[in-house]
């Protein structure tokens, strides 16, 4: 959205709601923004160029600018490259892009079914079915996922059952239980955007497509996907980006190859007690994935501004 755009939307906001709302709503989502993104990530970039000294130094003639933090990420250290760290950090975009792709190929179905497929008590029903799982904590969904995907576990169970396969599958270790657990943890957000981007296109459309003769996959390429793509791209973004920065379920459903790249950051913070290194980790994944964020939003063709609709 252009800032003119935005102008007229906060115009238009102020003129229907009055001032007192207004400035009261605009000053609450400035505040969020300040005092919960905007200076805690400025203070993780400042300490990511910092040694890490005892807090008695802080602030001392040794508190002084370093790139030691990055180098570390790109060197080992031994004047090699650092091929551990940076293995972890392709491997984690790359899930990251898997799981977007897998929750965009199940989630599309869905929201056009919902938008266009039912109505009444059948959406509201099913939009029930999809939001009540939700309603379970993070770590318990994540911890029932291993109990379904474990060695004796119900998946287990019922494919030795049936004969389906003669032992046990160890579906932890192949980071099957992994994927599945994070491509159901975000499917409202991949949902409910492309629900919102359906919903507004006309029945009459698909209908004279239909008469004339197109395929289903037609009608979808050339009607509903160019409406979806802005709700496409919303959910999208959100779902790569929470994936990227997960750490309960890689955490409770990776298996011993696994290694998510926040697990790195984590173990710097707390374990290794570095919070410069682990600053300067978390920078280089934040800017990864809006690096990447914005390299599929050119191949695509999609605005920043149609993502914020």
């Amino acid at each position: 959205m252009s800032p003119n755009g935005i102008r007229v939307a906060f115009s238009r906001f102020f003129h229907r709601w009055g001032p007192g709302v207004g400035i009261f709503v605009t000053g609450s989502v400035a505040l969020w923004i300040v005092l919960l993104i905007v200076l805690p990530q400025l203070a993780m970039f400042d300490a990511s160029f910092r040694f890490n000294l005892p807090p008695a130094e802080i602030g001392g003639p040794r508190d002084l600018h370093t790139l030691s933090n990055y180098a570390a990420l790109l060197l080992d250290g031994r004047g090699g490259i650092n091929w551990l760290d940076l293995g972890v950090l392709g491997r984690t975009i790359l899930a990251a892009v898997f799981v977007t792709i897998l929750d965009l190929l199940l989630c599309y179905p869905i929201a056009f079914v919902l938008a266009h497929g039912t109505s009444g008590g059948r959406a509201r029903l099913m939009v029930l079915g999809l939001i009540v799982p939700f309603w379970v904590n993070e770590i318990l969904r994540a911890f029932a996922f291993r109990i379904i995907f474990g060695s004796s576990g119900v998946l287990n169970a019922v494919g030795l059952g049936l004969g389906l396969w003669a032992a046990p599958v160890d579906f932890i270790r192949q980071d099957v239980a992994l994927y599945a657990g994070l491509t159901y943890t975000y499917l409202l957000l991949m949902i409910f955007p492309i629900y919102n981007a359906v919903e507004a296109l006309d029945r009459n459309q698909i209908e004279a497509a239909r008469d004339l003769g197109s395929p289903w996959w037609r009608v979808h390429w050339r009607i509903v996907i160019p409406v979806a793509k802005p709700g496409i791209a919303s959910g999208a973004t959100m779902v790569f980006m929470l994936t990227a920065g997960a750490l309960a379920a890689p955490q409770i459903l990776g298996g011993p190859s696994s290694l998510w790249f926040t697990q790195l950051i984590y173990q710097w913070f707390n374990e290794g007690g570095n919070w410069p290194r682990g600053s300067a980790y978390a920078v280089v994944l934040l800017l990864a994935c809006i690096l990447v964020t914005l390299l599929a939003m050119r191949v695509f063709k999609v605005r920043i501004g149609e993502i914020g609709r």
